[in-house]
C-alpha cells in the first residue's frame, strides 16, 4: 500500500491541518512538516492517543459554567383612550381620562463560552480522525495480510518446483535401484495429482477470502468517509444557521419588533440550502427545422432575454415569439455551450409514407377503375345510369353532375369501379383527380355535337396521367348523329381509331336505349386485361380521397377509393391534416360493410375533420403517431400561410397604392362537398378584372351557421350557399343585419348571376360618334358675331348643341362648341347634308377656307364581362 503525507491525510478527512499537527504533537510524534510521510505506526500511535484522551476535556471542566443566560425585564404603562363619543362626554371627566394598561417586556440572551465551542469542534475532529485512522489501519492490515498470503503461496510453489526437480535428478541417477512397478507409479501420480488439486483449491479459497476482505474494507472506508462528509456538511449548515440567527437577533434588538422577529426566524427556518454547480451544465438540445426564440431558450434552460442578447451579438434581431431557422438555432446552442441535435421533421412522415409508396406483400388481380369523362350534357351520367340500372341523372341538379361519384358495378365481365366526373368547365381540377386515380378512361362524345372544349381537356388529362382511352360515341339514336365527324375531330387531336391504324377503340352506343353498351363494357374489359392490373392485399390499407362532405348527423364523411391493402372498420387512418378511427364503412348503396379491398369505393366515417379531395388515406398502426403527423402537417400548413403574409415591400406597396381604386367583392362560400366548393371558388375568382376583384374570404363544407354570417358581416361579403342552406339562427341573424344570402344548386347559375352583378359595378364606357362634317368655303366678318365661316355640310348633320372640332389638313387645331348656326338670316338648330350654312365658332377666330368642322356626340355604353 502506498504511503501518504500528513497533508494528504488532512485533506482526505477534512480536518484542519494545524489541528492534525497539534494532535500529532500531543501524541508524542515530533512531526512539524506537513509534507512528511505519515506511516502506519504513526497512525496507530495517534489512534491510541485519541482513544485515551477522548472525553477528558469535559471531565476536566466539570463545575465550570459553559454558558450564561441573562434575563431582563422592563415595565411600562400604556394609556388607552376610552371610546363612546357622546356617552363619554356625558360621563364626565372620569370617563375622559381613559384606561391605563401595565406592560412588561421580557428579554433573554444566552452567551456560550468560546472554549466550549472550540472543545466541541476539537471533539468532532477527534471522532473523524479516529474513524479515518481505524479505516486506514484496517486497510493496511488487509493489504499486509494479502501480501503475506501471496508470498506464502509463492514460497510453496517454489518449494514444489524444487522438490520435483530433485526427484527428477535422483531418478536419472539411479534408474535401476528405484524402478517402481506400474501400479506404484500410477498410485504415486494419483497421489501427487490429488495433493496438487488440494493445494490449488486451498490457494483459490485463500485468494477469494482475501479479495472479499479487501472489498469489505474498501466499503467500510467509503462508508466512514461519507459519514465524515455528512457530519462536516451538517456542521457547516448549523454554523450558517447560527450566523443567520444572530443577524436576525441583532435586527430585532435594533427595533425590528416582535412580529418582524418571529417572521424572520420562520423564514430562516424554512429557507432551503442550494449549492452552486461546480461545473457548467451541458444539455442535449433538440433543434427542429423551425423554432421560436422562447421555446429554444426553454429547451436550454436559459432566460429568453439572455438568448436575445446573444442573438444581438451575432447581428440577429428577433423577439421572443419570432421563429428562427435551424442553422441559426444550432449556432446559438453551440455558442451557449450546449450540444445541438438536429431533428428532421419529415422523418416521421417519411416513415409513415414508406409503407404506402412501396407496399410489400402478395399481389392479386384487382378490378379496373374506369372514369367516364367528356363534355357537359354529352350523356356521361346517363350511360352510367344504364350500366348501374339506377336513375342517377334524374337526381342531379340541372341534369349535370357536380361532384365525383364512385360506384362498383358487377357485370358479366367481372366487377368494374366507375368514377363519374363533371363535364362543366368549372370542374377542371375534379376531372384531373379522376384521371389520376383511374386505369381506363371512357371518353363520351355526343355524335350530334362532336368534340367540345371539355372533351379536349379530358383528352389532355388522360394523356398527362398515361391512361388508355376508350371512346364512346354516344347519342347514336339521334337523326343528326355523325360518328365520322367525331373520329375526324379526335384524329386531329392524335386520338386515332383502331380501324385507321391507331390504338384507340371507338364504340358507337346510345345511353338511352342501351345500344352498344355491352360492346363498350367488353372493350373496357379487354383493355383492363391488357394492363394486367394487380394490387397488394396483405399490407396496410391505402387509398385516395375522391370526395368529402359534412353530414349533420354523421360528421365528416369521406368517399375513399382503396388502392392497396384492405380498409377495415376500426382501423386508424391518416388523410392530409386529419386523422381518426374508422367508425363505419358504407358502400355505394349506403349499406354498412366490414371491409373494403383494392379498387373498392367506400364512404368512411370517423375522421377528425374534412380532408381535401385528392389526399392520400393511410392506415397507421399507432394512433399517437397518426395524431403527431396530422398536427405536424397542420402546423406546417399554418406556417406556410403565415409566411405568405409578409410585410409589404416597396414594389408591393406601390402596387397596393395603385390598386386602391380597384373595387373588391368579398365572398363567403359554403357547399355540400369539397370538390364543388373548390370548383365554385375557382370559377368565381376567375371573374376578377382590373377594376373589380373577387376575393373568397372563407370557404367551407356544411350548412351555413352563425359564424359564417358574422364573418360576412365583418368583411362585408356576399354569402353563397351551394346545395346547402342556413339554419334558423343564421337566417335570423342575416335578416337582422341585411347580409345578402344567395342559394344555388347549379354552378353556372351562380357564375352567371355574379358575372351580372360585377358588370353593374364596372364604370360605363363613353364613346364618341361623328354625326356630321362641314367644309369651310369662305370666311366673313360680322360686327356683332365676329368671324363667320361659310360652310357646306358634306356629310351627316351639324347640330348647334353638339361639340365640334376644327380640322386643318386632317389635323385637329381646335375643340369647342358652336356660337351660332344660321341658314341665310335665320338661326337654325341643325343643317342637313348638302346644305350651305354659316357657322360661328365660340372663342376661336382663326377659321380659314379649306378647314373642316367636325360635329360629334358622346355616347355612354354599359360594360359587361
Amino acid at each position: 500500500m502506498s504511503q501518504s503525507t500528513v497533508r494528504d491525510f488532512a485533506e482526505k478527512t477534512g480536518v484542519p491541518l494545524d489541528r492534525l499537527l497539534m494532535q500529532l504533537r500531543e501524541a508524542g510524534l515530533s512531526t512539524d512538516d506537513p509534507d512528511a510521510e505519515f506511516s502506519e505506526p504513526e497512525k496507530t500511535t495517534l489512534l491510541e492517543h485519541i482513544r485515551q484522551t477522548h472525553g477528558q476535556r469535559e471531565e476536566g471542566e466539570v463545575g465550570t459554567p459553559s454558558q450564561i443566560t441573562l434575563k431582563r425585564r422592563s415595565h411600562s404603562q400604556l394609556k388607552v383612550p376610552a371610546g363612546g363619543g357622546e356617552k363619554r362626554a356625558a360621563r364626565g371627566s372620569r370617563a375622559a381620562t381613559g384606561k391605563t394598561v401595565n406592560v412588561e417586556v421580557r428579554k433573554k440572551r444566552t452567551y456560550v463560552k468560546r472554549s466550549v465551542v472550540e472543545a466541541e469542534a476539537a471533539e468532532q475532529d477527534a471522532q473523524v480522525l479516529e474513524r479515518a485512522l481505524l479505516a486506514d489501519i484496517k486497510a493496511a492490515e488487509a493489504a499486509r495480510h494479502e501480501a503475506e498470503e501471496k508470498a506464502r503461496q509463492e514460497a510453496e510453489a517454489r518449494a514444489a518446483r524444487e522438490a520435483e526437480a530433485a526427484e527428477a535428478s535422483s531418478a536419472a541417477e539411479a534408474p535401476a535401484e528405484e524402478a517402481p512397478s506400474a501400479e506404484s507409479e500410477a498410485a504415486a501420480s494419483e497421489e501427487a495429482t490429488s495433493i496438487a488439486d488440494l493445494e490449488a483449491e486451498q490457494q483459490k479459497a485463500d485468494s477469494e477470502a482475501a479479495r472479499k476482505k479487501e472489498i469489505e474494507d474498501e466499503k467500510e472506508r467509503k462508508r466512514l468517509e461519507a459519514e465524515a462528509k455528512r457530519e462536516r456538511e451538517a456542521e457547516e449548515r448549523a454554523a450558517r444557521k447560527a450566523a443567520r440567527g444572530k443577524g436576525k437577533a441583532r435586527k430585532k434588538a435594533a427595533g425590528g419588533g416582535r412580529r418582524g422577529g418571529a417572521a424572520g426566524v420562520a423564514s430562516s427556518a424554512i429557507q432551503q440550502e442550494f449549492e452552486k454547480p461546480t461545473a457548467p451544465v451541458v444539455r442535449d438540445v433538440q433543434v427542429p427545422e423551425s423554432i421560436t426564440v422562447g421555446e429554444l431558450a426553454q429547451r436550454m434552460s436559459v432566460k429568453a432575454a439572455d438568448l436575445i442578447k446573444e442573438m444581438m451579438k451575432q447581428g440577429v434581431m428577433a423577439t421572443i415569439n419570432q421563429a428562427i431557422d435551424q442553422d441559426t438555432a444550432v449556432l446559438l446552442v453551440e455558442e451557449l455551450g450546449h450540444r445541438p441535435h438536429i431533428v428532421r421533421e419529415d422523418d416521421l412522415e417519411e416513415e409513415v409514407l414508406s409503407q404506402a409508396t412501396e407496399p410489400t406483400g402478395t399481389e392479386a388481380p384487382r378490378p379496373p377503375v374506369v372514369t367516364i369523362m367528356g363534355h357537359v350534357d354529352h350523356g356521361k351520367t346517363t350511360l352510367l345510369d344504364y350500366i348501374r340500372r339506377a336513375k342517377v341523372a334524374a337526381g342531379e341538379a340541372g341534369g349535370i353532375t357536380q361532384h365525383i361519384g364512385a360506384y362498383k358495378v358487377p357485370t358479366d365481365r367481372g366487377e368494374l369501379t366507375f368514377l363519374d366526373t363533371p363535364g362543366h368547365e368549372a370542374f377542371t381540377a375534379m376531372r384531373a383527380r379522376g384521371a389520376q386515380v383511374t386505369d381506363v378512361v371512357i371518353l363520351v362524345v355526343a355524335a350530334d355535337d362532336g368534340v367540345m372544349p371539355q372533351t379536349e381537356e379530358a383528352v389532355k388529362h388522360a394523356r398527362a396521367a398515361g391512361v388508355p382511352i376508350v371512346v364512346a360515341v354516344n347519342k347514336m339514336d339521334r337523326e343528326d348523329a355523325d360518328p365520322d365527324r367525331v373520329k375526324n375531330e379526335l384524329a386531329a387531336m392524335e386520338v386515332i381509331p383502331e380501324e385507321w391504324g391507331g390504338d384507340t377503340q371507338f364504340i358507337d352506343c346510345s345511353a338511352l336505349n342501351g345500344t352498344g353498351v355491352e360492346a363498350l363494357l367488353e372493350a373496357v374489359a379487354l383493355q383492363a386485361e391488357l394492363l394486367e392490373l394487380k394490387a397488394v392485399v396483405d399490407c396496410p390499407g391505402a387509398g385516395i380521397v375522391v370526395e368529402s362532405s359534412l353530414d349533420r348527423g354523421r360528421g365528416p364523411v369521406a368517399t375513399v377509393l382503396v388502392q392497396n391493402g384492405v380498409l377495415r372498420q376500426g382501423d386508424t387512418i391518416l388523410s392530409g391534416t386529419e386523422f381518426g378511427r374508422v367508425r363505419a364503412l358504407l358502400d355505394e348503396r349506403g349499406e354498412r360493410v366490414k371491409s373494403a379491398g383494392p379498387s373498392t369505393p367506400a364512404v368512411v366515417l370517423g375522421l377528425s375533420g374534412l380532408p381535401e379531395a385528392g389526399d392520400e388515406v393511410l392506415v397507421v398502426e399507432d394512433e399517437k403517431k397518426a395524431r403527431e403527423l396530422a398536427d405536424h402537417r397542420r402546423e406546417k400548413s399554418r406556417d406556410k400561410r403565415l409566411q405568405a403574409q409578409k410585410a409589404a415591400k416597396m414594389d408591393e406597396l406601390f402596387s397596393h397604392i395603385q390598386e386602391q381604386d380597384v373595387k373588391t367583392v368579398n365572398l363567403v362560400i359554403k357547399g355540400d362537398v369539397q370538390g364543388s366548393v373548390e370548383a365554385l371558388t375557382q370559377s368565381l375568382t376567375n371573374l376578377s378584372t382590373d377594376e373589380v376583384r373577387i376575393t373568397p374570404v372563407a370557404t367551407g363544407v356544411g350548412a351555413i351557421n352563425e359564424s359564417d354570417v358574422n364573418l360576412a358581416m365583418a368583411s362585408e361579403a356576399l354569402l353563397i350557399g351551394f346545395n346547402v342552406r342556413a339554419d334558423a339562427k343564421a337566417r335570423r341573424l342575416a335578416q337582422d343585419n341585411d347580409v345578402e344570402l344567395h342559394y344555388y344548386s347549379i354552378i353556372y347559375d351562380a357564375i352567371d348571376q355574379l358575372r351580372n352583378a360585377i358588370s353593374g359595378m364596372l364604370e360605363p364606357e363613353t364613346q364618341e360618334q361623328i354625326i356630321g362634317t362641314a367644309e369651310v368655303r369662305d370666311v366673313f366678318r360680322s360686327s356683332q358675331l365676329g368671324q363667320i365661316a361659310g360652310c357646306l355640310v358634306v356629310d351627316g348633320v351639324v347640330r348647334r348643341s353638339n361639340p365640334i372640332r376644327v380640322l386643318r389638313d386632317n389635323v385637329v387645331v381646335f375643340e369647342g362648341e358652336l356660337e351660332s348656326l344660321r341658314r341665310f338670316k335665320d338661326d337654325v338648330k341643325e343643317v342637313q347634308s348638302g346644305t350651305e350654312c354659316g357657322i360661328g365658332v365660340r372663342n376661336y377666330n382663326d377659321v380659314r377656307a379649306g378647314d373642316q368642322i367636325e360635329c360629334y356626340e358622346r355616347i355612354t355604353i354599359e360594360r359587361s364581362l
